[in-house]
């Protein structure tokens, strides 16, 4: 079969590899749709593990079943969560499933952008679910993005009377700006330093949007009845980005940090500040199962657009380039590579 093997951002080659051989608790799902997520670019954190097949976000259709498989047969349309909890250790049973160990080493065969994908046994339990007939296949690769959206709002306990700042309205941006409108967030401000991205806040639902190059505290005071913002959502590693965030949140507010740095970056916090103002500071990874299903009955639902955020389709040969659109950030929001293009 053809997959995409990445080597670095800039190299990545249409290659051939044996179709994967299920065992009689997989499945092998013929890929139809596969997006490239913003961390697949993280070329400092991809590159310790290369040559590879990335690709997580991904929907296809069962064309195998092993025998001892019940709930999935020939035919099934599906998404595909790569990353699954044990939902049996203490951190799970906190609710805490995203720092769960088994969540952190499990994935499937080899990746999103190939032909066909082997789901091994755990992601077959609690991690494959039935795709809707609502949904399109390229739709569909907005569940797990979704998924983790909507488990970081959890987190920031976004509420109806809130004010939202999100800064950096890429992808994942542009989803929490959604969400927080179908919450009912009072306002959503939004920032970003490209004008594209900028233009698409105000599309998606933004009530303001804010060149992120100005001083946005102030800005926010401006356009916020004199306060600042009560959540605030940093979706971008920009460390500019996170110092602004530290600054625009309100008296009692919170702050997620949706994006990672890289490794041993420090961020200076001034601490009579933030202790004084009770500040609380999160951050969040990835999805649950739980968070998953809410994010299918949501698309489903129609009360998020996904659909016209896909600006590109591309073919599995020319995933360097879908690649390098990301890379770039510029006039893109969602690339979908296509196998079968």
């Amino acid at each position: 079969m053809r997959v995409a093997m990445y080597y670095n951002n800039k190299d990545i080659r249409l290659e051939e590899m044996p179709k994967p051989k299920i065992s009689p608790d997989e499945l092998l799902v013929k890929v139809m749709a596969c997006g490239i997520c913003g961390s697949d670019v993280m070329e400092w954190y991809r590159i310790k593990k290369v040559p590879r097949v990335l690709g997580h976000e991904m929907t296809g259709e069962v064309v195998e079943v092993g025998k001892n498989v019940k709930k999935f047969k020939v035919g099934d349309r599906v998404f595909v969560s790569h990353h699954v909890p044990c939902n049996k250790c203490r951190y799970c049973s906190e609710g805490n499933h995203t720092v769960c160990e088994t969540l952190h080493s499990t994935n499937f065969d080899p990746g999103g952008f190939s032909e066909y994908v082997r789901v091994p046994k755990i992601n077959v339990e609690f991690g494959t679910f039935l795709l809707p007939n609502e949904i399109s296949f390229e739709d569909g690769t907005f569940i797990e993005p979704l998924g983790c959206v909507i488990r970081g709002q959890r987190r920031a306990n976004i509420k109806p009377n809130h004010t939202v700042l999100v800064i950096g309205s890429g992808t994942s941006g542009i989803l929490h700006i959604q969400l927080a409108r179908v919450i009912g967030a009072e306002k959503v401000i939004a920032t970003d330093i490209n004008e594209y991205r900028m233009n698409a806040a105000k599309k998606f639902g933004a009530d303001v949007v804010i060149n992120a190059e100005e001083d946005v505290p102030p800005r926010v005071r401006e356009v916020n009845e004199g306060r600042l913002a009560d959540r605030v959502i940093v979706c971008t590693a920009a460390v500019p980005a996170i110092k602004q965030s530290l600054k625009s949140v309100d008296r009692g507010g919170v702050v997620l940090f949706f994006a990672p740095t890289e490794p041993g970056i420090g961020i200076p916090l001034l601490f009579n500040e933030f202790w004084s103002n009770q500040i609380t500071l999160t951050s969040t990874y990835a999805a649950a199962p739980a968070d998953i299903k809410e994010a299918i009955k949501l698309i489903c639902s129609r009360k998020l657009n996904v659909h016209d955020m896909i600006t590109h389709r591309l073919s599995l040969a020319e995933t360097g380039k879908g690649f390098q659109i990301v890379a770039d950030a510029k006039e893109s929001m969602k690339v979908i590579i296509e196998p079968y293009r």
